[in-house]
């Protein structure tokens, strides 16, 4: 009796064994199960590297204000500022006094027409006008006028930041001219500049505005050795 005792409690004990290890081997699935959940839910935010970033949230509004707001600030329409005037015409005056017009390093009385043709070519044309001979360049808004012996004594220029002066902006910056005088429809005023040269501004009836400037050497205007 007592071994069958010790059998039958062996048995159920046993039993009990089974069952504790049969719920605890669920446990690992449930765990796993769930793990491979997490991992599914994060793969379209980890493909996302693979591409171009996406911007932060209001990057390009930001950026394309900042970028019409610059182009409003320096656009080429820009009307010049009475400072930026000033300057202007001051320089105009004093590179007058060396021969010169903006953007052009041959002068009046000093310079060449040979050497302006060594660098710039033959120019568009070639005629003669009152004192001298004229070379127009129309590529770079100058036209270069010189006498018999090749030495130039007029310098001229229609560049456009010139062509929007009116004769008040440059009175109210040189004063008045110290001479004027009459072309055709044109009006030209003359500013001495030193002892050597002249600035004229040429400014058509038609329009108020400069139409070019000219400096101008009259003693070189002709030729004494020219015969």
């Amino acid at each position: 009796m007592i071994t069958s005792f010790k059998t039958i409690a062996g048995i159920i004990l046993l039993g009990g064994m089974l069952s504790l290890t049969a719920c605890n081997s669920g446990k690992p699935d449930a765990a796993d199960t769930g793990g491979a959940a997490a991992q599914a839910s994060e793969l379209p935010a980890s493909a996302q590297p693979e591409g171009s970033p996406a911007p932060a949230a209001g990057t390009e509004p930001a950026e394309a204000g900042g970028a019409a707001a610059t182009a409003a600030q320096g656009g080429t329409g820009a009307a010049a500022t009475p400072q930026e005037l000033s300057k202007q015409l001051k320089e105009l005056l004093q590179l007058a006094k060396q021969g010169k017009v903006p953007g052009v390093e041959y002068a009046a009385h000093s310079g060449l027409i040979d050497d302006v043709e060594a660098a710039w070519g033959e120019p568009d044309t070639k005629e003669s006008a009152g004192k001298g001979i004229y070379s127009t360049y129309a590529g770079k808004h100058v036209v270069i006028g010189f006498n018999k012996g090749s030495q130039i004594f007029d310098v001229r220029s229609s560049a456009s930041d010139l062509q929007k002066l009116t004769l008040k902006q440059i009175e109210e910056v040189l004063g008045k001219p110290d001479a004027t005088s009459v072309n055709g429809s044109d009006d030209i005023y003359i500013y001495q500049a030193g002892k050597q040269y002249q600035l004229k501004f040429i400014i058509p009836d038609s329009t108020g505005t400069v139409d070019h400037i000219s400096v101008f050497s009259e003693q070189d205007s002709f030729n004494n050795m020219a015969g």
